[in-house]
């Protein structure tokens, strides 16, 4: 994709000019707006054991937390 460097690009939260080049990259957002999506993203991820003496893995899904451990506390 090739873009023109004069056309100006606004993000679609704040409305700030977002750079050609993020643009280029694919993304839609300004720094400030996109660092804000990505830490909200990452707030949900968790590393744990899949299964008893397993390696660590990226959980994304709370569900799945719940199945890696099966003991249950009274």
């Amino acid at each position: 994709m090739i873009l023109n460097p004069r056309m100006k690009f606004h993000c679609p939260n704040c409305g700030s000019d977002v750079a050609p080049a993020r643009v280029h990259l694919g993304y839609k957002h300004c720094m400030e707006c996109g660092e804000t999506q990505a830490r909200e993203v990452r707030m949900t991820w968790c590393v744990a054991p899949a299964y008893n003496k397993g390696a660590y893995q990226l959980i994304t899904n709370p569900d799945d937390l719940k199945v890696t451990n099966p003991k249950r506390t009274i």
